[in-house]
């Protein structure tokens, strides 16, 4: 009898416990999905904030390169003018066979660094797309021509240069110009003599990244 009252008792106290053991592990399981929810949450918030920052540094990064753009902003074509007046006769041909002979033909001017630096803030470098208060329109050689009264018709380098492609001798002529300032190629391009052929070929590379 001892024993059944014993079982009896076990049982009984088994069956009290199993609803409290049932709760207890609910609990836990509702601490361990918030705490889930509460990690994705915080883990959302980390990627929204990196998101913003990216957003913050390309706009930061395309400020920069519109004010390096506006920084050594310089037209005054009477610089040009000065150098094709100083250049030799010889020189000139070799211009005018380029087809850049209407480059001579541009008015000496002084534009104002205030003028200069609305027209590149409004400038879309990469679509060559110029943004006024009446719309846009994209600048083109043939208004750029018609605009300083020259020929600039025509592609004058229809083809593209990839240095991948190049030859070894065009390397080495590439990687001579690496690195070079506008005004080391103004030196030397009005320094160089043209009395042979090879000169004459250097003269004719310098002047067109000069241009």
């Amino acid at each position: 009898m001892a024993d059944s009252s014993t079982s009896s008792t076990s049982q009984s106290n088994s069956k009290k416990m199993q609803p409290f053991h049932f709760r207890a592990k609910f609990k836990n399981q509702n601490i361990q999905l918030i705490a889930n929810l509460r990690n994705l949450h915080q883990h959302t918030i980390k990627l929204s904030i990196k998101n913003l920052q990216r957003k913050q540094s390309n706009n930061t990064q395309e400020k920069m390169a519109a004010r390096n753009q506006t920084k050594d902003l310089k037209c005054a074509t009477h610089l040009l003018s000065d150098k094709f007046r100083n250049m030799t006769e010889e020189k000139k041909a070799i211009v005018r066979d380029l087809g850049f002979g209407g480059l001579m033909h541009i008015p000496p001017l002084r534009v104002h660094h205030q003028l200069l630096r609305e027209l590149a803030n409004n400038f879309k470098l990469w679509e060559n797309r110029l943004e006024i208060g009446y719309g846009s329109f994209k600048i083109t050689p043939r208004k750029i021509g018609h605009a300083l009264g020259i020929n600039a018709t025509g592609d004058l380098f229809p083809q593209k240069v990839q240095y991948k492609k190049l030859s070894e001798d065009d390397k080495i002529i590439f990687r001579r110009f690496q690195g070079k300032t506008l005004k080391s190629f103004t030196d030397e391009m009005m320094d160089i003599g043209v009395g042979n052929e090879e000169e004459c070929l250097m003269f004719k590379r310098i002047f067109i990244l000069y241009i």
